[in-house]
């Protein structure tokens, strides 16, 4: 019985280096000469300290555009509030890998609203996706690209 997986998975090799990258051209830009501004990557995240707010905003669009550059897709960010300690400013941006279970929820109620004759099933942090033709597997692909979720899916571990 032919069956995929749905996951949401992120290349952390890439994202260290689309951090280097950020870091890199936060050093040779003129408007960050002689400021204290930084990335730091903390285990699955990467923290921004900079002395403004502006600073910070101008960090995440250079980190946002070094992710796309290294086709990490930017909805992988989840970012905080900055918090203040001491003449600095602190910002997380947490690396969110993995199908929340809510989010699985949602999208096995999804593929069971459209009536294809396949079945989901949660596993952990994946779906999985099963059925008796090829072709209803990969309406279920097309329609999951087409709805609205806020992580990147992949799919992964087509079986015949």
């Amino acid at each position: 019985m032919p069956s995929f997986d749905v996951v949401s998975e992120v290349d952390f090799q890439e994202v260290d280096n689309a951090v280097d990258q950020a870091k890199r051209e936060l050093s040779t830009r003129y408007d960050f000469r002689g400021v204290t501004a930084e990335y730091t990557r903390l285990g699955d995240d990467v923290q921004l300290t900079a002395q403004a707010d502006i600073q910070l905003d101008q960090m995440l669009d250079i980190l946002r555009s070094k992710f796309i550059r290294r086709r990490v897709d930017p909805k992988v960010m989840e970012i905080t509030d900055p918090v203040a300690r001491g003449k600095l400013l602190h910002q997380t941006v947490i690396i969110r890998q993995g199908i929340e279970s809510l989010l699985a929820k949602k999208m096995v109620k999804m593929i069971k609203d459209q009536r294809l004759k396949v079945q989901a099933a949660i596993q952990g942090e994946q779906v999985r996706i099963t059925g008796k033709k090829r072709d209803d597997l990969q309406a279920v692909i097309s329609f999951l690209k087409e709805a609205e979720l806020d992580v990147p899916l992949q799919y992964q571990n087509f079986r015949d």
